[in-house]
């Protein structure tokens, strides 16, 4: 496949796009980025909606389409370029590390999206309350399945890097800029650091990533 055969329309500072752009690094996937600037409402003009009727980032351009939901992304990912693996091979395993991401990707991260915070509360400070609320929630219980199960090691699940630790790097990303302690949560806070380490974490950094289309915010 070759780089014009994939295009990411992303966010900077999307998790969902980070964790899509994170996954297609670390297997050495050639893909073009094009910047949905949310900020600027992008995602929904016509000529966008016309391309991913969800009008929502990420998206991913593929030979056969455009498709939406950056779990499906990374799963179909898994499936077309299964090495480096971002899944371990026994299916116990897998729904171990499949748990651990839903529970921030299902159950946590769509609850401080700005639509849903400006939808239910009108106040910044009230919004900054919610936000926090639902995010201690989706990592006390991705601690305490940490805990639970005693499968994680270096990473979520020993010593390999996992869907499970792309989901939970930009959330706490995410939780450090809005001013929350990951010292409550030690085990998640120290697979955190070690996987931000990660060159392909790095490089796909939303301070680090470099865009074709650069952000203007």
């Amino acid at each position: 496949m070759h780089a014009s055969d994939l295009v990411l329309y992303e966010y900077w500072r999307s998790s969902c796009s980070w964790r899509v752009r994170w996954a297609l690094q670390y297997k050495g996937i050639s893909y073009i980025s094009q910047h949905i600037n949310l900020l600027q409402n992008e995602q929904n003009s016509l000529d966008f909606l016309r391309e991913n009727p969800a009008g929502s980032v990420p998206a991913l351009k593929t030979p056969t389409g455009v498709f939406s939901e950056s779990f499906a992304m990374l799963e179909w990912l898994e499936e077309r370029y299964p090495s480096p693996a971002l899944l371990p091979q026994n299916p116990e395993s897998r729904l171990y590390v499949r748990q651990l991401a839903l529970t921030l990707l299902a159950g946590t991260q769509p609850l401080q999206n700005l639509s849903v915070q400006r939808y239910a509360r009108e106040a910044p400070e009230a919004r900054r309350e919610w936000a926090h609320h639902w995010m201690h929630r989706g990592l006390r219980i991705y601690e305490a399945l940490l805990v639970q199960h005693g499968r994680c090691g270096t990473y979520s699940w020993g010593s390999q890097l996992s869907f499970a630790d792309l989901c939970l790097v930009p959330q706490c990303y995410n939780a450090l800029r809005v001013g929350m302690d990951l010292g409550v949560y030690p085990i998640l806070a120290g697979i955190y650091q070690r996987a931000l380490a990660t060159e392909a974490c790095q490089l796909t950094h939303p301070d680090h990533h470099v865009f074709s289309v650069k952000p203007t915010s």
